[in-house]
């Protein structure tokens, strides 16, 4: 007996072990619970939403060229060659976006003069004829391993070369190029890899690309203020002098131009027409910068009636420089079209919110954003909320005894473009928990990588289809000092609103003023009057060259 009762306990034992979880099924499933918080977190807590990995899926799937969902271009009156800025017969399938982006955005008020079109057909000949791979790229690259200019090159170059975010690349080469159009210089542009696949080539059958064996090539990424080799640089230890008797033989076959935002007197003598002059002898000049300084071209007489002629009305330059140069790739053009034709193509507006937020404090979070929808409702460009208890009893005592016929109610589209999703999901609850009455509103965040990874090329291209979807958009606010912002604006052909810049513990009053053009800021022009040796106010020199909105020491052109 007693043995019967000894093994059936042993028996139930061993199944109660069986039942139980041993020391590694635990360890396992406490693995796998930790390892879940975070999930858990972003999607019942962080106020998850589908839409929000819209440009990881779109980049990450791949397809032909007929997977696109397009509008019938046949039945949109549009000019898809921009009043002549853009040549025809590129292959359209190669890059879709440039013949394309018309259609996307409204009709542009602003023709580019015939002028500028003329220059531009001059220019694509130039590089077609000195572009690399070209005898006479090759044999100016022979000059440069001389170490010495000459005068008797038929082709003389910049190469610009990236620093800083997307936006200060995209204004600074638009910059380059139009510094190339007044020199009768022809631009290179030295691609990183993460630069790769962003933009189509604008010039037919050649290349704007720097080659890989420019001798010069690992020498760019060390070039900074007070290089050696540097304008400034050789103007400070008298290696150079800018007399009008120094031929292009006595010259280096090379100079830097720095003009980043740290740049010094020295180095903003580049604006001086006496260093242009001699800057015109030397056969490649290496530029970078990271600021728009397009605006101090306007202050240069020898410069003013070429630029007067290519652009009547002067806040047009990157309006139209962009939209020349600038074609995102097939893949940048599929996350944006379809973006757009999901949720922003049967909007009756489209209303863009760019916001920069620099991480400090969270109440400078909370300060911005209150900034930005104190804006947004002082000039109505968001509908004004109302609690949906409110709006619909006094909708209801309205109504009561009307007829059955309803009007539509119309639909507005808030974008947020925004590093960060915050500022998304905030403004979203705030108007999916109220009503407006008879406006259906509905608000998208294309992309938010909560940090810039300028080095990542994923990082670029959904900046890029960013600033293009901004750039759809019909009312804009944007955030000081943005070239971001700037760069939406200017190819939309739009005035934005323009956030000031807040203090850390108060809301800026007022919060906001409508830019008085849609051409990028300047933010560090040179105030040094090269004739009179002396420092003056480059914002109030002439009537078309004042001082930014936001940013009160830099410049910006105007009409």
């Amino acid at each position: 007996m007693e043995r019967e009762m000894a093994a059936g306990t042993l028996e139930r034992a061993k199944k109660l072990k069986a039942g139980c979880l041993g020391p590694r099924r635990v360890r396992l499933l406490l693995l796998v619970f930790v390892l879940s918080l975070p999930l858990f977190y972003f999607i019942f807590i962080d106020g998850w939403d589908p839409s929000e990995l819209w440009f990881q899926e779109v980049s990450d799937t791949e397809g032909s060229e007929a997977d696109f969902f397009t509008p019938n271009f046949t039945l949109i009156k549009r000019d898809k060659l921009l009043g002549g800025l853009l040549l025809p017969g590129f292959d359209e399938q190669s890059c879709l976006s440039r013949y394309q982006s018309a259609y996307y955005r409204k009709e542009s008020p602003f023709l580019p003069s015939s002028y500028l079109v003329s220059r531009l057909r001059q220019y694509e000949s130039l590089h077609k004829k000195c572009g690399p791979n070209t005898p006479l790229y090759e044999r100016s690259i022979q000059q440069l391993k001389t170490g010495h200019s000459a005068s008797n090159l038929e082709c003389n170059y910049i190469v610009w070369t990236p620093i800083n975010g997307m936006g200060n690349r995209i204004i600074t080469i638009a910059a380059a190029f139009l510094y190339a159009l007044l020199t009768n210089k022809v631009l290179l542009i030295h691609l990183t890899p993460e630069l790769v696949d962003l933009f189509c080539e604008p010039f037919p059958n050649t290349s704007w690309v720097l080659p890989s064996d420019f001798p010069l090539i690992r020498d760019l990424g060390g070039l900074r203020l007070g290089s050696r080799v540097s304008y400034g640089s050789m103007l400070k230890d008298k290696v150079i002098n800018n007399s009008p008797n120094v031929s292009a033989e006595m010259l280096p076959s090379y100079t830097y131009v720095h003009l980043k935002n740290d740049y010094k007197h020295f180095d903003g003598l580049f604006f001086c027409e006496d260093d242009q002059l001699l800057l015109n002898k030397m056969n490649w000049i290496l530029l970078k910068s990271d600021v728009y300084f397009v605006p101090q071209f306007f202050l240069m007489e020898q410069y003013i009636d070429e630029l007067q002629r290519l652009f009547p009305a002067k806040e047009t330059v990157f309006h139209h420089l962009g939209r020349y140069l600038f074609h995102p790739t097939n893949p940048i053009w599929r996350m944006v079209t379809r973006f757009y034709n999901s949720h922003l193509a049967q909007a009756e507006e489209r209303i863009a919110l760019q916001i920069r937020y620099m991480p400090k404090t969270y109440a400078l979070f909370e300060n911005l954003f209150n900034q930005v929808m104190s804006c947004s409702l002082r000039e109505r460009l968001l509908p004004s909320i109302t609690p949906a208890k409110e709006q619909s009893t006094s909708s209801g005592a309205t109504n009561e005894g009307e007829g059955k016929g309803k009007a539509k109610a119309k639909t507005k589209v808030i974008l947020v473009i925004s590093l960060y999703a915050k500022y998304y999901r905030k403004i979203k609850s705030l108007y999916s928990d109220t009503s407006t009455g008879d406006q259906v509103i509905r608000v998208y965040q294309p992309s938010h990588e909560e940090r810039q990874r300028t080095g990542r090329q994923s990082h670029n291209q959904k900046a890029v289809a960013d600033m293009y979807l901004l750039s759809m958009c019909d009312v804009l606010l944007t955030s000081p000092w943005s070239t971001f912002g700037y760069i939406g604006q200017s190819l939309a052909g739009l005035k934005s609103w323009v956030l000031f810049n807040q203090d850390l513990d108060k809301v800026a009053d007022p919060p906001c003023v409508r830019a008085m053009s849609m051409d990028p800021c300047f933010h560090n022009p040179s105030n040094f009057d090269c004739k009179a040796k002396k420092e003056v106010d480059s914002g109030a020199l002439v009537e078309y060259v004042r001082h930014c909105e936001e940013a009160f020491r830099g410049v910006k052109l105007v009409d």
